[in-house]
């Protein structure tokens, strides 16, 4: 639960920073080093949680399920989840060691994956352990699972508000356009081909 807790923390810092937020008190750069070392500590977290899983004589999980899903036998599916939340967590951590390294395009990019890595562990985090299906830890689960998608929300919302709405029908009706003829020129070459 405290690593369900920390990543959410981390998705909902990494929301407010994408959007030049700033918390009550904090200037930008503290946000951002929250944000890192929210981070920090949560990979310090996943590996203490994969470690005393693979670790623990309750049931027999091989280390490389950790990293290549359904390869346990145990709750594979739920477990296999985990891995693929951990190598997209993996990814984000290397990219953002590498950063200063990359063009912004390409750290962005990868980044982005953490969106894609929440609501899996989230979904591993829950299935995978009944005492989180009830209770006050069902409970914590669900506040942590409403808080992202109120972060989500949020941001999307944000990043509309940012366009202006004159140019909001302009990105429409380019985009409609450019479908439009990408149809009539399938249309024509399926004609010609005949």
């Amino acid at each position: 639960m405290v690593l369900l807790v920390l990543l959410t923390l981390v998705m909902l810092l990494g929301l407010l920073v994408t959007r030049q937020g700033r918390l009550p008190g904090l200037p930008k750069f503290a946000v951002t080093g929250l944000h890192r070392n929210l981070s920090l500590l949560a990979v310090v977290f996943v590996l203490i949680h994969v470690l005393t899983a693979v670790y623990d004589g309750y049931v027999r999980i091989p280390l490389t399920s950790a990293v290549i899903p359904l390869t346990s036998s145990y709750e594979r599916v739920w477990l296999g989840l985990g891995a693929v939340a951990f190598d997209l967590m993996l990814a984000v951590i290397a990219t953002s060691l590498l950063r200063r390294h990359l063009s912004r395009k390409v750290w962005r990019g990868v980044h982005l994956l953490a969106y894609v890595s929440w609501p899996v562990a989230w979904v591993h985090s829950y299935f995978s352990s009944k005492d989180l299906q009830h209770g006050i830890l069902f409970v914590l689960a669900l506040a942590c699972l409403l808080a992202v998608v109120a972060g989500v929300i949020w941001r999307l919302a944000s990043a509309a508000r940012d366009v202006p709405r004159a140019e909001r029908v302009n990105l429409l009706m380019a985009a409609v356009h450019h479908r439009s003829a990408a149809h009539d020129r399938g249309s024509r070459e399926r004609t010609a081909a005949r």
